[in-house]
């Protein structure tokens, strides 16, 4: 395997040392091939909203199981599945199930094209939208506007169509959307954007994208493969009360096993063949094993005070440690939002761009992640990366992070 792994960063590359090689999971925590156990805020990055091995999706699964897994035709499971997200989400009225969230969202820009005709997306710098070749695109020289392929591989004619732009930038929207209105099919953003580091929009932008959708007949595009029933059952559209034309959900639909959807409006939907002429296709597509565990996830996440428990808990983890950088001052916040949290150092500022990200906040992440695994705690491998609280997670988990966490702390800016 290339590096040694499935995934890059996966490698530990950008933290140094071997990775971890995971024998097992239980609630909210993991435990290595050496034996070692760890308390768990990566949760197979996001997911596992439940925690490992939850017993209501495991006896879900093993019962699909030894049905069949996988058919290739209609199962009554994917109907219960996405009646129990459409019935339970405000914003949407029909889905499509596909494989991934970057099938979801390949799927979606498709969708958009095929609804309006036109050609040319625009996304945001600093937001991720899985690894389509026509959206691994990176901000180019000069105007922000045509981007640059950010991977070797992807021909310049794939990228032509992408218009890239800084987030939160109103004026840089404007102009480019003057520029090119006639030729855009849709806006793609991460509404709660979290794959390189979390930058927190507000209301406020994601307002002024909707009404400049409105004014254009250009669709708005959320992707919320990670903060979908995360903040929310309803996700970020729920959170901000903000209607998306288009959403991009992904495994957090499936309990853990590899799905992700796309979801709209009846109206946008019909579009998706066989009632229109949009192809998407996918043998695995809504399989009874990933749908099973979806339902079975899902159910629990509709239970009265859900989302409220994890987020207390997740304000339990944060409050302590940001209490104990201010009163030492030192150059470090962590955000959060709903269940999802990110560490940030040499600033105590909010950050809202990828481009306000100081890099050489990666050295002392890097110091910080290995403090973390020497006391037992897990993080995702990068400083870009957010992390997670699962309903599993212990108070006496969470204090005992956050002393780790004051200690880690101590431990990066003495050392520094």
């Amino acid at each position: 395997m290339p590096g040694g792994v499935n995934s890059p960063v996966r490698a530990f590359q950008s933290v140094g040392g071997t990775p971890l090689f995971i024998k097992k999971g239980k609630g909210a925590e993991i435990t290595d091939e050496d034996g070692n156990t760890y308390i768990d805020y990566c949760q197979s990055w996001g997911p596992l909203i439940l925690g490992h091995a939850n017993q209501k999706i495991e006896q879900k699964v093993i019962q699909t199981i030894q049905q069949g897994t996988s058919f290739g035709a209609p199962t009554q499971l994917e109907n219960e599945l996405a009646e129990l997200i459409v019935s339970n989400h405000n914003y949407i009225e029909k889905i499509r199930f596909v494989s991934s969230g970057t099938e979801a969202a390949m799927s979606a820009i498709r969708l958009a094209r095929g609804i309006t005709g036109k050609d040319k997306v625009i996304k945001f710098e600093g937001c991720y939208h899985g690894h389509v070749d026509s959206l691994l695109v990176s901000a180019g020289s000069g105007l922000a506007t045509f981007g640059e392929a950010s991977s070797a591989g992807i021909p310049q004619s794939y990228v032509k169509d992408t218009l890239v732009l800084p987030l939160n930038d109103q004026e840089a929207l404007k102009k480019c959307v003057a520029q090119f209105k006639d030729q855009i099919a849709c806006i793609a953003i991460e509404p709660i954007p979290a794959n390189n580091g979390l930058l927190i929009q507000g209301k406020e932008f994601l307002q002024f994208l909707r009404d400049l959708c409105d004014q254009t007949g250009i669709l708005l595009l959320f992707d919320e493969v990670i903060s979908g029933f995360r903040v929310g059952f309803q996700g970020a559209a729920g959170y901000y009360d903000i209607q998306p034309d288009l959403i991009a959900f992904g495994k957090i639909i499936g309990g853990g096993f590899p799905v992700g959807a796309y979801a709209s409006s009846a109206k946008n939907m019909a579009h998706v063949a066989p009632e229109g002429p949009v192809y998407q296709a996918g043998t695995l597509s809504g399989n009874p094993v990933a749908m099973a565990g979806g339902i079975a996830q899902l159910s629990q996440c509709l239970a009265p005070n859900f989302y409220e428990d994890l987020h207390e808990k997740t304000k339990a983890l944060v409050d302590p440690i940001l209490a104990h950088a201010k009163a030492n001052n030192y150059p470090f916040f962590m955000y959060h939002i709903g269940s999802i949290f990110w560490t940030t150092y040499l600033t105590d500022n909010i950050l809202s761009a990828a481009s306000q990200i100081r890099k050489e906040s990666s050295t002392y992440f890097k110091k910080m992640h290995r403090y973390l695994l020497e006391n037992g705690i897990y993080v995702a491998p990068s400083a870009f990366e957010v992390g997670f609280i699962s309903h599993t997670h212990t108070r006496s988990q969470i204090e005992r992070t956050a002393q780790v966490f004051k200690g880690g702390l101590d431990f990066v800016f003495k050392e520094a």
